[in-house]
């Protein structure tokens, strides 16, 4: 397995990861409703199920750029690299965003966007 399939695997837990920032350590969430609960939450509580809900809208963009790149006959190293700058930037987004740190997960975030957007081209190199 390529290390752009690792990454595709990671990224696609990445939102499930966020879900579980937003929930730990609450003895109080309703699974019964938990969407309602989970728009409820304040603090880094909120900011994780935001982050989640940005790490979905991703994550397309992300995984058809890695198949496009694949089967174009881009370079395997070029594809994980960006891959696992993909990857890098969105764990960072996620701790920046739960962490209160507007500006720069905005950078980290167009970083990762421009990263997903040169898989698209990466078999031009």
């Amino acid at each position: 397995m390529s290390f752009a399939i690792v990454c595709l695997v990671i990224a696609a837990i990445l939102p499930i990861a966020c879900a579980t920032i937003a929930k730990w350590g609450l003895r109080d969430y309703d699974n019964r409703n938990p969407r309602a609960w989970l728009a409820a939450q304040t603090g880094h509580r909120a900011r994780a199920v935001a982050a989640q809900a940005n790490s979905w809208e991703a994550f397309p963009v992300f995984a058809a750029g890695v198949l496009v790149a694949m089967q174009s006959g881009a370079s395997p190293l070029a594809v994980d690299l960006l891959a696992g700058f993909f990857v890098a930037s969105r764990i960072a987004y996620v701790w920046l965003y739960v962490t209160d740190r507007a500006t720069a997960r905005s950078i980290v975030w167009t970083f990762g966007f421009l990263a997903s957007l040169a898989l698209y081209f990466a078999a031009l190199w």
